[in-house]
């Protein structure tokens, strides 16, 4: 029962970022290409505001010792900045400029019936799967790891 009540709350918390998503018209390609010719400033506020409100969220969660749903702890990672940290910017930033999408607007994209959707959710699992498949063992900078022992200890 706890399942299907995550999911249901997932569904739904999902479902309103969707909404915000489209209303600030996020999921259009047009809005994005604008952007980054910085004709429509007001998307990096949309972000800006959106990276200030999740940080102090997130910190204040960790502070109280958060627990949750899974049972573990909240706890920010941190980590320097690393080569394998830019090169992820680039491809993704690439992606981002030509489709004119990312992951979360793409999924508004395929909802307001944009069907060519359905080529960058496709590139989307290609890029997932020929990372994982080039991985070394312990793949990544330390989150993942951090938080995976964690939870093993848990």
């Amino acid at each position: 029962m706890n399942s299907l009540k995550t999911n249901i709350t997932g569904l739904a918390f999902g479902a309103m970022f969707g909404g915000v998503l489209a209303a600030g018209s996020l999921h259009e390609y047009d809005t994005i290409h604008n952007m980054l010719k910085l004709d429509e400033f007001y998307v990096f506020g949309f972000m800006g505001s959106a990276i200030v409100i999740a940080t102090i969220g997130l910190g204040i969660l960790e502070s109280r010792n958060t627990k949750t749903s899974f049972g573990g702890t909240i706890v920010l990672q941190r980590s320097d900045i690393k080569a394998n940290h830019l090169k992820g910017g680039v491809i993704f930033g690439s992606g981002w400029a030509i489709a004119g999408t990312c992951p979360a607007p793409v999924l508004v994209m395929l909802t307001s019936g944009v069907f060519l959707s359905l080529i960058v959710i496709a590139g989307i699992f290609i890029g997932l799967s020929l990372s994982n498949k080039q991985a070394p063992a312990g793949f990544g900078d330390g989150e993942h790891r951090i938080v995976d022992q964690a939870v093993e200890r848990a």
